[in-house]
């Protein structure tokens, strides 16, 4: 699965440059440069040092495409603010376990409000912690980078958390799909692949071409290639 990321996507055109991912640009009719998510960053600049956007941008963005829209929340007090992302709509809401008070009451919570529940560890923060936590969620997002900032330089050592959460999916203690998301371009794709990885969260790769759904097809084509 990719998903690309709308944080180095242009703001002034966000409908247009979802477009481009969704199926409805050059390669129109062709599924395979169909994102399966569009991935949306949300900053608050006090968990993250950054800035980007909130509830009412992602609403007007639910609005634009089908695709499903996969909410990454860097803020503070996930247990209060969360909700509405899920409830307006959003398909997967991912708090940062380092942010959450109670982070299982909160995977509750989104799935009342009609949405998957993600969890989010950063690059320093060790799997083995939240393990029972994570029997709670959908999706795990593994940081491969520093949260806050799009363009930075892919963490291999995070691959060690994908390949233990790819083994304790694959034997069943948790049920859940493997996301990663920082850095992953043509050149490390393939690495995560292999780790484990499900779900690839792709900024510059995808938006930084000159065809952003073909960007999407090759992709996924060397991820495919990798896990198979």
């Amino acid at each position: 699965m990719i998903a690309p990321s709308i944080l180095s996507a242009d703001f002034a055109r966000l409908g247009d440059e979802i477009r481009a991912v969704a199926g409805e640009g050059k390669g129109g009719g062709d599924t395979s440069v169909r994102a399966d998510w569009v991935h949306v960053d949300v900053m608050d600049a006090h968990f993250v040092p950054n800035l980007t956007l909130g509830l009412p941008v992602v609403q007007s963005l639910l609005k634009a495409t089908d695709v499903p829209i996969d909410c990454h929340l860097m803020i503070e007090n996930p247990d209060k603010w969360a909700i509405g992302y899920a409830e307006a709509g959003a398909y997967n809401v991912t708090v940062h376990v380092e942010a959450a008070h109670d982070p299982i009451a909160l995977a509750k919570n989104l799935r009342a409000a009609g949405a998957k529940a993600g969890l989010s560890i950063k690059p320093n923060t060790p799997i083995e912690d939240h393990l029972e936590t994570l029997k709670h969620y959908d999706t795990l997002l593994v940081m491969s980078v520093e949260p806050g900032f799009g363009g930075q330089s892919f963490i291999e050592g995070v691959l060690d958390k994908v390949r233990t959460a790819r083994r304790l999916v694959d034997t069943g203690h948790l049920k859940l799909v493997v996301e990663i998301d920082g850095g992953i371009n043509a050149d490390t794709i393939e690495q995560a692949a292999e780790a484990g990885v499900d779900c690839f969260v792709a900024g510059s790769a995808v938006y930084g071409a000159e065809d952003p759904g073909k960007a999407v097809a090759a992709l996924r084509e060397q991820a495919a290639r990798a896990r198979g």
